[in-house]
C-alpha cells in the first residue's frame, strides 16, 4: 500500500497506481498487498470463524464490486522457492460499465479515404455540446489554459478540460485508407489527445474490423488479436511502444501518436464499396467510441455517372471534327 516501508512491501505490489490490461503486460495487471486483520476475541486454527468484510470498493468511477465468494484455498510464495498455502481464499469480482463512470461517451471517431475528398469528422455533440452542464472546453490560445493546467495539477483525477469542438471529445481517432496495392492496402490510425489536462499513460486501442485476420505489418505500434469465437478473427488491440509512444501526452503538438497497418487483400470479402474498409467498432481505454453514421461514410466515385458522361463527349467531339471538315 502507498507509504509502506520497502521492507514490508509484498512481491509484485504496487505497480505505480497504474494496472494494464492482461493482453499488454503480463507483468503489470496485477498487484497484491497484505492486510494484518487483528481482532483479539475470536480463535480460528482451522478458519472457522473468520467473518469475511463485504462491501469492496475500487474506488474507480464506473466499478462495481459483487459479495465475496469463497473458493479452494490458494497458495503464494515470497521468495519464489517456498510455497505456502492459506486458510480461507474468497474471490472478489469487479465489473466495470461505461454508462456508471460516465453520462456521456469519452471518444469519436473520424474517417478519411484516398479515394475521396470528404473528411467525415466526429459527430456533432458525440461526447457533449458547448454551453451545456459539465462541458468545460477552451482553445489553444486561451489565456486561462494555463491557470486551467495548473489547478489540474494537484487534482488527482482532473475533470477534463477539452479543446473547444463540435464534438466535445477528450480522444478522437482517426481512420484513414490511406493507399491500395495489387495484394495489400494500407491504413493510418492517429489518435488525438484534445483533453489539456490529462495524459493517457498505457493507452490502448481495440478495433473491430474483418480484414484483421489478413493483418501484415504494423508500424510504431503493438498489436494483438484478441480471442475470438469460432472462426472470427477479427478484433485487435493496440497499444504504444515502452519509452516511445506509450504514454499520449495532453492536448498539443505533441499529443498525438500515430500507427500504420498493412493488410492483405481477402479476394473473397475485400472492397472499397459500401463502407468495408473502415471499422465496425472502436474503443479507447475500454469505453466504446463514437462512430460516425454509416450513410457519411467515404464513398468511392460514382463510376456509373462518369461512365455515362462518356457517349455524350464522344458525340461532341464527332460533331466538332464534322464542322471542321464541313
Amino acid at each position: 500500500m502507498p507509504g509502506a516501508p520497502y521492507n514490508m512491501q509484498s512481491a509484485n505490489c504496487c505497480k505505480g497506481g497504474v494496472l494494464t490490461s492482461m493482453t499488454q503486460d503480463v507483468t503489470k495487471y496485477g498487484a497484491t498487498f497484505l492486510m494484518n486483520y487483528q481482532k483479539s476475541s475470536i480463535s480460528f486454527p482451522d478458519g472457522g470463524n473468520f467473518s469475511m468484510p463485504e462491501k469492496f470498493t475500487l474506488g474507480i468511477p464506473g466499478y462495481s464490486c459483487a459479495m465475496p465468494v469463497q473458493v479452494p484455498p490458494t497458495r503464494f510464495t515470497n521468495d519464489g522457492r517456498r510455497w505456502q498455502q492459506v486458510l480461507e481464499t474468497w474471490n472478489v469480482t469487479c465489473i466495470y460499465s461505461q454508462f456508471l463512470a460516465s453520462p456521456a461517451p469519452k471518444c469519436c471517431v473520424s474517417l478519411s479515404a484516398f479515394y475521396n475528398t470528404t473528411i467525415v469528422p466526429c459527430r456533432t455533440c458525440s461526447c457533449n455540446c458547448q454551453g451545456l452542464p459539465g462541458a468545460n472546453c477552451a482553445n489553444s490560445d486561451g489565456s486561462s489554459l494555463l491557470e486551467l493546467r495548473q489547478r489540474a495539477q494537484g487534482t488527482k483525477s482532473p475533470a477534463p478540460v477539452v479543446q473547444c469542438t463540435n464534438h466535445m471529445c477528450p480522444i478522437r481517432v482517426h481512420w484513414h485508407v490511406k493507399q491500395s496495392y495489387k495484394e495489400y492496402w494500407r491504413v493510418k490510425i492517429t489518435i488525438t489527445n484534445l483533453n489539456f489536462v490529462r495524459n493517457y499513460s498505457h493507452w490502448n486501442l481495440v478495433v473491430l474490423h474483418p480484414n484483421l485476420r489478413n493483418i501484415t505489418q504494423v508500424f510504431s505500434f503493438n498489436y494483438e488479436s484478441l480471442p475470438s469465437y469460432g472462426n472470427l478473427n477479427d478484433t485487435g488491440m493496440f497499444w504504444g511502444l515502452q519509452y516511445y509512444n506509450d504514454m499520449l501526452l495532453a492536448h498539443g503538438d505533441n499529443g498525438n501518436v500515430q500507427t500504420e497497418l498493412l493488410l492483405h487483400k481477402d479476394q473473397g470479402d475485400f472492397t472499397f464499396r459500401g463502407g468495408w474498409a473502415f471499422p465496425r467498432k472502436i474503443s479507447f481505454d475500454g469505453d466504446a467510441c463514437v462512430m460516425p453514421l454509416p450513410d457519411e461514410y467515404p464513398r468511392l466515385p460514382n463510376t456509373a455517372s462518369i461512365a455515362a458522361t462518356r457517349p455524350f463527349i464522344v458525340f461532341i467531339s464527332v460533331l466538332l471534327l464534322l464542322v471542321i471538315l464541313f
